[in-house]
């Protein structure tokens, strides 16, 4: 089947904006002329591809199918463009990261803060999910590098550099301050609601088999999609939770959490960035994760003085 491949560049911008009229302006097309060009594709792949709602657009499971290729063929081809257009001049282009949100907090926003100042002309993209969603996007081509939590599960052709070791601890709000008072033994904790990531992610399989080593069956009571929410659900007393140390201090300091300790060790976790050593990165891309594992580097000859 032979498809004009400008059929696919206007999918993928009504795609992405869901909404015709925005992807005929980004375009520098008509509407009429977007939707005859959407029409005549789903005619040559004989499937629908979107469903018209009231707001805009929304794909359907073809058309989910189709994006998940065509979004990672027309990035590479629109970076490519920039990077040609612009080759006479020194740090420009875009980075597509994926990263977890434990990783965003302990480790990528730092080295953000100072790489942008060095390099204002690079673009960042950040797409936040799970370890092995990640993993996923990276080996996909869909992110350039990743920043990952253990544990993880990655393909040989991916190489990883360790960004930084950390601890987690449990934590109650104040309702939970009489946990405080003297360590506890893990079968106790089964007592009180437990808060952690869901299934799927890196954390919950690390919990479950840590539970399961201390002969253990322990779901969550709650289970949230990203790191960010447990801490207020914590703090406002919904139950406990294993966070970051680093994280939790500040709420600490501030009286709105309690630390409670453990008879027994926590498993220490770990920040790693990982490669795809068979997919090639653009100049930007290069420049970056050069940069990045620098400053991990860096991070690692401090913490032994």
């Amino acid at each position: 089947m032979d498809v004009n491949f400008e059929y696919y560049k206007i999918f993928y911008y009504v795609a992405r904006y869901g909404n015709i009229t925005k992807a005929a302006r980004a375009l520098g097309s008509s509407q009429p002329n977007v939707t005859r060009v959407m029409k005549l594709l789903e005619a040559q792949l004989d499937c629908r591809l979107f469903l018209r709602e009231a707001r805009g657009i929304s794909l359907t499971e073809e058309g989910e199918r189709l994006y998940s290729h065509v979004e990672v063929a027309c990035r590479h081809l629109l970076d490519a463009q920039e990077e040609i257009v612009s080759r006479g001049s020194q740090g420009c282009g875009t980075v597509e990261i994926g990263t977890t949100e434990t990783a965003l907090h302990l480790f990528l926003l730092n080295v953000l803060r100072v790489f942008k100042q060095e390099y204002p002309g690079i673009r960042i993209r950040i797409h936040n999910h799970t370890t092995p969603e990640t993993v996923k996007h990276l080996v996909s081509g869909r992110v350039d590098l990743a920043l990952i939590t253990t544990p993880f599960e990655t393909p040989g052709t991916v190489s990883c550099v360790k960004a930084l070791d950390f601890e987690e601890i449990l934590v109650g709000g104040t309702q939970y301050a009489a946990l405080a008072e003297k360590p506890m033994e893990l079968e106790d904790v089964r007592r009180y609601p437990w808060i952690g990531l869901g299934r799927g992610s890196a954390t919950y399989e690390l919990y479950q088999n840590f539970f399961i080593e201390n002969r253990l069956d322990l779901e969550p009571d709650m289970e949230v999609e990203t790191s960010g929410l447990m801490l207020p659900l914590i703090e406002n007393n919904l139950g406990v939770g294993f966070v970051p140390q680093k994280l939790a201090v500040p709420l600490l300091e501030e009286g709105k959490l309690v630390h409670i300790q453990l008879c027994c060790g926590i498993p220490g976790r770990a920040v790693q960035i990982a490669l795809d050593r068979e997919r090639r990165r653009n100049p930007a891309a290069d420049t970056f994760y050069r940069y990045i594992t620098g400053q991990a580097q860096f991070s690692h000859v401090c913490e032994g003085l």
